[in-house]
């Protein structure tokens, strides 16, 4: 065993092997291919080799890609135009577009579509899948891939980010060192360039540190729960695309289902919820199986299997909730920067267009060998002139219009798309959506147990959350320290049981939290099953006291999602 860390020196790093990561490190090698061309005559303006690197925690590129998705091409056509003929793993163009109000046994179908719900032009795919192709062409321009390593500690020389540490393996659960020990590697970088995801783990630690939320609203987010089932040939039609409203919500939580046609046989299914909900005993993944139970959800899936699992916290803030992106020798990307537009459901594009931006941002810093805080902010104002920051204005106030419910968040949605996103004013949300949730005793409900509610399921069209886990190809090693930090378990089994009753049992989708008895008192405590994560971030997000912290397992860990 040795505590020499290997370090790795790369001029640009890309923290993230999703959509911005991936569109990024490509953009970066089309803008050193054409700077060197351009300098074949005059080597001494040439920059020479220069050396790109994409870093993720997943196993490999695309395990942990998850997304409904429709695919918006604007950002795929300016980076790749010819996406589909070089493979791009298409599922099928949107063929219809229909949007559901549902009740409890019965539908209505809006007669007209909402304009930002209208997906012709656009593409049903895979996430994970697209992730895999994007990832393969980064590798055949020469770039490092480095699939399972997660970045837990930025490099900072004075103010200047200058790369990222990655986690130590070989660590038992007590914290001591096993035979296989390997401590994380330095992975040193002129540009690092983080694309985590949502509620990055290193972005959150850095962001107190360097001030990036400072002047904006906090973050608002939402979960989603994703299903995809195989049906018998011919039952779905790939390219149709439905969304529903109402049940089984009510009609102060935000939220709704989709349901995508995609090729072979299969249908996406997914359930988004609102993480500023008011009810504590809310449960995503409960209200996903109920969601499929709803006649004409049931319906569609008649006769076909379950095959596969996932869920994902989503970015909702929006246009007041976009950090600072910039700082010296660093740069912010996609979900990371809450760049998703909620209004449209979609922010694959967004992501993609911010990674690019990076990419032209850290080209013109190795062109002038700067790197410092005025450089960096090259890209604040790249993408403030992009059209990702157009999209973002008009939909500035989507979430926020349904903080009353969903009548009157309907009826502000509407208005704004004829006041170009005003409705009924600019309402930047100040609260974050854990302090949204009420106590049991304000909100008026009793306190469920997490078997209560999984005992009624059937494994054949609903699952419990261990069943859905399965079919998630989550895996970690056992033996190693919990990545959920829990800082009081004192106040999970006293004043959290009492005032909230336990929300982590039921907003967890993986059954990662368990409360057991403790004794003939009639007593609980706090039972972690780490191994069942899928790195969906809601507990970091949704706990309302705080106190839980996700950090990156041993690289290579969490779920290996098929077709999500």
């Amino acid at each position: 065993m040795s505590d020499q860390r290997d370090v790795l020196e790369v001029d640009v790093l890309f923290v993230g092997g999703g959509p911005a990561g991936l569109a990024g490190a490509l953009r970066l090698t089309q803008l050193l291919e054409q700077h060197k061309q351009a300098t074949a005559q005059d080597q001494a303006k040439a920059l020479g080799e220069i050396s790109i690197a994409v870093l993720e925690k997943a196993s490999a590129i695309g395990a942990h890609g998850i997304s409904g998705c429709i695919l918006d091409p604007r950002a795929m056509r300016e980076l790749i135009p010819d996406f589909k003929e070089k493979g791009a793993p298409i599922e099928s163009e949107v063929t219809s577009d229909d949007l559901f109000f549902f009740t409890r046994s019965g539908q209505l179908r809006f007669p007209l579509l909402p304009p930002p719900l209208r997906n012709h032009g656009n593409y049903v795919i895979s996430l994970g899948n697209f992730e895999k192709w994007m990832g393969g062409l980064v590798e055949d321009t020469g770039a490092y891939v480095l699939p399972g390593m997660a970045a837990v500690e930025g490099l900072f020389e004075g103010e200047r980010m200058v790369g990222v540490r990655t986690g130590d393996k070989g660590i038992d659960r007590h914290g001591n060192r096993k035979p296989n020990f390997e401590p994380g590697a330095d992975i040193r970088a002129k540009v690092t360039v983080l694309c985590e995801g949502v509620r990055g783990s290193l972005t959150k630690r850095l962001t107190p540190q360097l001030k990036l939320q400072e002047g904006r609203a906090p973050q608002i987010y939402a979960t989603g729960i994703k299903e995809v089932w195989r049906m018998p040939k011919g039952r779905v039609p790939k390219g149709r695309v439905i969304h529903t409203m109402g049940h089984p919500l009510d009609s102060k939580t935000f939220g709704g289902g989709f349901i995508y046609g995609m090729d072979q046989d299969r249908w996406s299914v997914g359930f988004v919820v609102g993480l500023d909900y008011w009810d504590p005993t809310t449960d995503p993944h409960g209200l996903m199986q109920a969601f499929k139970l709803h006649p004409f959800v049931a319906k569609l899936l008649e006769g076909g299997t379950l095959h596969s699992y996932g869920a994902k916290a989503i970015p909702e803030g929006g246009y007041y909730s976009v950090p600072r992106l910039s700082w010296p020798g660093g740069l912010l990307c996609g979900d990371n920067a809450s760049l998703l537009n909620s209004e449209r459901l979609k922010g694959v594009h967004t992501a993609m267009k911010s990674g690019m931006l990076a990419a032209e941002t850290a080209f013109d810093a190795l062109l002038k060998q700067d790197f410092g805080a005025e450089a960096m902010a090259g890209y604040d104002r790249r993408v403030r002139e992009s059209w990702v920051w157009s999209e973002l204005y008009k939909v500035r106030n989507f979430h926020q219009g349904f903080e009353r419910g969903l009548w009157m968040g309907m009826a502000d949605a509407g208005l704004q798309l004829v006041t170009g996103g005003l409705g009924f004013g600019n309402r930047p949300t100040w609260k974050p959506g854990h302090a949204r949730m009420k106590k049991l005793a304000d909100a008026g409900v009793k306190p469920r147990s997490l078997e209560e509610t999984q005992r009624r399921y059937d494994n054949g069209r609903t699952f419990t959350k261990v069943n859905d886990v399965f079919h998630s190809g989550t895996k970690h090693d056992e033996d190693q320290p919990s990545h959920l930090l829990v800082a009081d378990t004192d106040l999970c089994a006293t004043r959290c049981k009492e005032e909230y009753g336990n929300p982590c049992q039921h907003f967890c989708p993986a059954n990662v939290y368990e409360m057991v008895p403790d004794g003939p008192g009639g007593g609980v405590k706090l039972k972690l099953n780490p191994s069942n994560c899928v790195h969906c971030k809601t507990c970091d997000i949704a706990d309302p006291y705080e106190i839980i912290t996700w950090v990156p397992p041993e690289g290579g860990g969490g779920p290996n999602y098929l077709d999500l």
